[in-house]
C-alpha cells in the first residue's frame, strides 16, 4: 500500500500552482461580482497543456489519467479558485468522455484538439426542469429527418451555455412509451446555433463567474454525423462517465475546503484577542483540527476511486463516497472558516463568505446526499431498493 503521490504527479501539481499564482483570490473575487467569465484563466491552463490531462496523446492531450485529472482540477480550486476555476475548466478537461471512449476516429480528430487548445467551449446539456435526476424521463425529443435530426427541447442548469460554441446534447430519439428500459435516448455533440437555441442566465447565490442557464431549444438541426454511438444508446454512454465525474467534484470540494482551512488556520494564528492569538482557544482550535482529518480522509477516498477507476476496476462505491465525503467535508471547512473569522468572515474581503457559498455546489451536484446513500444501501449494503 503505497499512499503517495509519484514525482510526476507531483510535478503536476507544482506546475498547476505555477499558473494559478498569476490569477489570486483579488481576480476571483473581482469574477465573483461582475460574472465575467475567466477567459485569461482558461486560456493560461489551455496554453499549458492542462486541458488535456486525460485526453489521447494522438489528439494533443497528456494521455493521464482520471487520477491526475483529479489532482489538477484539486489544485485549481485549492489556490483560491473555488468551483469557479475549476468549473471553467471542468468541461474541457473531461466533458467529452464520451467522445474518448465511444466516438469515431473521425469525430475525435475533429471534435478533441479545439477543446483542448482551448479555442472552443462546450456546455452539456442534459438536466431537465421537470425531471431532475430522473434522467431515463428527459423530454427533449430529437427527430430524424434523413441526414439530420430536429431538435425541440428545454434543458436547465446548464454551465457556461453563454460562452460555449458546442453542446453535449442528450436527447430522446425514441418516445419513453415505446423504448425499452434505459433506451431511447441519443447523445450528441453539436454546435450551439444561437439562432435555434436561447440560453438564459439563472442568477445563483455562488460561482458568479461561471454561468449557469435555462436553454430552449427550439429547431436546432444536428447532422446524423454529431451523433455519438448508436441511437438509442445515449445512456449507456452518460452512465459510463458518472464515476469519473463525480470523482472530480469531490477533488475540487477537497481543494475548496483547503484554501477555506488555510484562510482560517492564517487568521487564527494572527488575530490577537485577549493577549493571546485566538487559535490558542480550543474551541477555535478543535474544529480546525476535525476539518483538516475530514478533508484527509475525503482526499484519500477521492485518490483510491481515482487509482481503481484507472486501473478499470470497479468504483461505485468509492467514486460515490467520495464524493458525498469531499462534499460535506468541503462544506464544514469553509463553514468553520467563516466561524473561525467571526464577523470578519462575513466580509467580502477575506474571501471565506465566497468559499462558503461556492462549498454548496458539490453537496447539490451532480447528484444528490440523498441519492448517494440509497445507492450504497443497495448496492453495498444489500438493503431493498428505496427508489
Amino acid at each position: 500500500m503505497d499512499f503517495s503521490l509519484s514525482q510526476d504527479q507531483l510535478a503536476i501539481v507544482q506546475a498547476v500552482e505555477s499558473v494559478c499564482r498569476n490569477f489570486d483570490d483579488d481576480y476571483w473575487a473581482k469574477r465573483d461580482i461582475t460574472g465575467e467569465f475567466p477567459a485569461d484563466f482558461h486560456d493560461a491552463m489551455a496554453k499549458a497543456g492542462w486541458l488535456g490531462v486525460a485526453m489521447p496523446c494522438e489528439f494533443g492531450g497528456a494521455g493521464l489519467g482520471i487520477l491526475e485529472a483529479a489532482l489538477v482540477v484539486q489544485t485549481v480550486a485549492a489556490s483560491g479558485a473555488g468551483m469557479s476555476g475549476a468549473s471553467a475548466i471542468h468541461m474541457n478537461i473531461f466533458g467529452l468522455h464520451p467522445v474518448v471512449v465511444f466516438g469515431t476516429a473521425s469525430q475525435q480528430s475533429r471534435w478533441l484538439p479545439p477543446l483542448i487548445r482551448g479555442e472552443q467551449k462546450a456546455c452539456f446539456a442534459v438536466t431537465e426542469p421537470n425531471t431532475g435526476l430522473n434522467t431515463l424521463k428527459l423530454k427533449t425529443m430529437a427527430k430524424r429527418e434523413g441526414d439530420h435530426y430536429i431538435v425541440h427541447g428545454q434543458k436547465v442548469w446548464i454551465s457556461t451555455a453563454q460562452v460555449a460554441d458546442k453542446m453535449l446534447l442528450l436527447a430522446r430519439t425514441t418516445a419513453a412509451e415505446f423504448s425499452k428500459a434505459n433506451e431511447g435516448l441519443s447523445l450528441f455533440y453539436t454546435d450551439l446555433d444561437r439562432s435555434r437555441v436561447q440560453v438564459h442566465e439563472i442568477e445563483k447565490m455562488g460561482r458568479k463567474a461561471v454561468d449557469s442557464n435555462q436553454v430552449f431549444i427550439d429547431g436546432l438541426r444536428i447532422p446524423v454525423e454529431d451523433r455519438i454511438g448508436e441511437e438509442g444508446q445515449g445512456f449507456r454512454y452518460i452512465l459510463h462517465g458518472l464515476n469519473p465525474e463525480r470523482i472530480l467534484i469531490a477533488a475540487e470540494a477537497v481543494g475548496l475546503g483547503r484554501v477555506a482551512l488555510a484562510r482560517a488556520k492564517r487568521y487564527a494564528s494572527e488575530r490577537v484577542v485577549f493577549d493571546r492569538p485566538i487559535g490558542q482557544n480550543q474551541a477555535i482550535a478543535h474544529p480546525l483540527a476535525q476539518r483538516w482529518m475530514e478533508l484527509e480522509a475525503a482526499h484519500w477516498m477521492t485518490m483510491r476511486a481515482a487509482w481503481l477507476y484507472d486501473q478499470g476496476q470497479s468504483c461505485g462505491a468509492e467514486a460515490n463516497s467520495a464524493k458525498y465525503l469531499a462534499a460535506e467535508a468541503g462544506y464544514h471547512a469553509c463553514e468553520t472558516a467563516v466561524m473561525t473569522h467571526g464577523g470578519m468572515g462575513y466580509a467580502k474581503e477575506y474571501h471565506v463568505e465566497r468559499y462558503f457559498r461556492e462549498s454548496l455546489i458539490p453537496r447539490i451536484a451532480p447528484v444528490s446526499r440523498e441519492l448517494i446513500l440509497s445507492f450504497i444501501a443497495e448496492k453495498v449494503l444489500g438493503l431493498p431498493k428505496s427508489y
